[in-house]
């Protein structure tokens, strides 16, 4: 990377926002904010949100598909464990169900709207969506299966009153989430990755499609990689300092706690919704489609395992079942999803069904 490039790189906005974002962190640490802070610490939250899963989309360029979609929804996981632990840290009781709130707002927002929208987006432009049923299939079922585990076991199991897991069965949950993603991850990445590859739309066999031109430079992705850590650490420490101003405000909206959890889920999922809206217009929607289901894979079968490790100096309970509307809502996520990426093709039907699944979500959500 030469000089000038370098210089060039270092005045874009993606460089700059995450550093002064964690100028951010370091004056607001430990402090009581008043609302002009709190409001300029939101901003600079956003923006090492956005600069983040850009970096990551550089670095994902770098390595290629689908090892890109791994990049991407590993970092947006990342950041949805931060703020999960970092409000529950501070929230006592009153925190206890935010893991579950959180992990199955990402799983309507990725499964029904990230979806929904890439096949709305890519049906308008080109009339039918075509991806890969096989690659899709895999990941949905994989979906389905984490979140049974961890999401719906809880609330039926009798060690514990509650949606709680005893110990014993929380660790079953998060060592089995974790080595059902690790074996998803091994399948998408080595043994079939050309299952998970943009397919031709006349029948061809998959492809790398590369839609973004030249891949950047070893240096531009180590910057990038680099960058991509800073912005992480400074969305951990300035989530910190507004946490108590998003519960408070839900709390005085007279809204259910669980609202909480979708503010969160819609942070740090709307740069990757973004990302496959983009895909989806260049009629690459099978890279939608590893970038929705991958989220939704990594934001249980990461998050339920960290969760489970916080637990150790976290105090109070951890509820993780979901009411029977939310079961009723994933019961019908999984079968309209199934029915959807089955024959490999969708129209505008299929995106607006899925669509229509997350605004009952969060209506409900609102006015349970």
């Amino acid at each position: 990377m030469s000089a000038v490039n370098l210089s060039s790189a270092m005045r874009r906005w993606t460089v700059w926002v995450p550093l002064v974002a964690v100028v951010a962190l370091v004056l607001s640490w430990g402090r009581d904010l008043p609302l002009l802070a709190v409001v300029a610490v939101a901003v600079c939250l956003a923006g090492a949100v956005l600069a983040a899963v850009h970096h990551a989309e550089v670095v994902a360029h770098r390595v290629g598909e689908p090892f890109g979609s791994l990049v991407l929804a590993f970092a947006v996981t990342v950041i949805e464990v931060a703020l999960i632990v970092t409000l529950m840290a501070d929230g006592g009781d009153k925190s206890a169900s935010l893991a579950r709130d959180t992990v199955f707002a990402a799983v309507m927002i990725t499964c029904n709207g990230i979806v929904g929208l890439s096949l709305l987006v890519a049906a308008l432009h080109n009339r039918v969506a075509v991806f890969n049923a096989e690659g899709s299939g895999a990941a949905l079922a994989t979906v389905a299966t984490l979140a049974t585990l961890s999401l719906v076991l809880p609330t039926f199991t009798t060690s514990r009153p509650g949606p709680e897991f005893s110990p014993a069965q929380l660790t079953f949950a998060a060592v089995a989430s974790l080595g059902l993603y690790g074996l998803f991850v091994a399948v998408q990445t080595v043994r079939h990755r050309e299952y998970f590859l943009p397919v031709s739309r006349h029948g061809g066999p998959p492809h790398e499609a590369d839609d973004h031109g030249e891949a950047p430079g070893r240096s531009a992705a180590l910057l990038s990689l680099g960058l991509l850590v800073v912005a992480l650490v400074a969305v951990v420490g300035d989530a910190k300092a507004v946490s108590p101003t998003i519960e408070s405000g839900v709390a005085s909206a007279g809204l259910p706690h669980a609202v909480v959890g979708v503010v969160i889920a819609l942070l740090v999922l709307l740069p990757e919704t973004l990302a496959a809206v983009r895909a989806a217009r260049r009629d690459l929607v099978q890279r939608s489609l590893n970038l929705a289901l991958g989220s939704a894979m990594a934001s249980i079968g990461l998050t339920i395992p960290a969760i489970a490790l916080a637990t150790i100096w976290l105090e109070g309970p951890l509820l993780l079942g979901l009411s029977a509307t939310h079961m009723v809502l994933l019961a019908l996520t999984v079968v309209v999803g199934a029915l959807t990426v089955v024959p490999g093709r969708a129209t505008l039907l299929q995106g607006g069904v899925h669509l229509a699944i997350l605004a009952a979500y969060v209506f409900l959500a609102i006015s349970p």
